[in-house]
């Protein structure tokens, strides 16, 4: 008797073995007997001890990071790229089924998508286009991902680590660009110079309105030297002029 409720109680513990637990984001892809079932979940589950085998898949949005990888791009810049990569398994039997570590494969597939696309591109491409880039990459990445059952949600390149030369370079660039900009907005403030011809022009109407009976009697106006001595000596003729040059 009391061996008998042994063998009861091994029977029953080992049926029991059977419940499994899932987790709202878990699933549990069955086999029975090497033979895809499908999968199970989430709450209570049950595997028959000995006869089937669970696999628990989680659904949650993945985050993984793509190491730094060395680029030689379009234009012949060797320089390191780095990346982040989202993506979430939305078909559990073929993430299972499909590849033997879905994990290992995507990331090695993010890597080599990561080299190619940016060893196509130039590095000017690379610095302003971040967001085409990044769009490229996952549509690769989740085309080839597809018949694994994995949805890629996000691609991002984190990090462009470019050699020092080029740095120098750039930085050289840049400031020869700033002092470009500077000179043309300096020469758009300064005031506009006058015509050489203004100053006296508008010189000699002053004098012309100034000088008294200027309007009316304009040969009585001083005309040189020679005018001047007759003035003095009262003189009024071109004889006259001569006499007092003599005297």
């Amino acid at each position: 008797m009391p061996g008998l409720l042994g063998a009861v109680a091994i029977v029953v513990v080992f049926l029991l073995s059977g419940l499994k637990v899932l987790r709202e984001y878990e699933r549990a892809v069955v086999f029975r007997l090497g033979r895809l079932v499908g999968a199970r979940g989430p709450g209570l589950v049950y595997v028959i001890p000995a006869v089937e085998k669970a696999l628990r898949v989680d659904l949650r949005t993945i985050t993984m990071d793509i190491p730094s990888q060395d680029v030689i791009t379009k234009d012949n810049v060797s320089l390191k790229v780095n990346a982040v990569l989202y993506f979430r398994v939305i078909d559990s039997n073929r993430a299972v089924v499909e590849v033997e570590n879905y994990l290992f494969a995507t990331s090695q597939l993010a890597q080599t998508t990561l080299r190619s696309v940016c060893g196509e591109a130039q590095l000017d491409e690379l610095l302003a286009e971040r967001e085409k880039i990044n769009a490229h990459l996952q549509s690769i990445i989740d085309q080839h991902t597809e018949p694994w059952g994995i949805k890629v949600v996000q691609v991002a390149v984190k990090h462009i680590d470019l050699p020092e030369e080029m740095r120098r370079a750039m930085a050289r660039q840049a400031e020869a660009e700033r002092e470009r900009r500077a000179k043309v907005i300096g020469a758009d403030r300064a005031p506009a110079p006058l015509p050489a011809d203004a100053g006296r022009g508008g010189l000699g109407e002053q004098l012309d309105h100034h000088l008294p009976g200027a309007d009316r009697h304009p040969e009585t106006l001083p005309r040189g030297p020679e005018h001047a001595l007759d003035l003095k000596d009262g003189c009024g003729s071109r004889t006259s002029t001569t006499r007092c040059r003599r005297h």
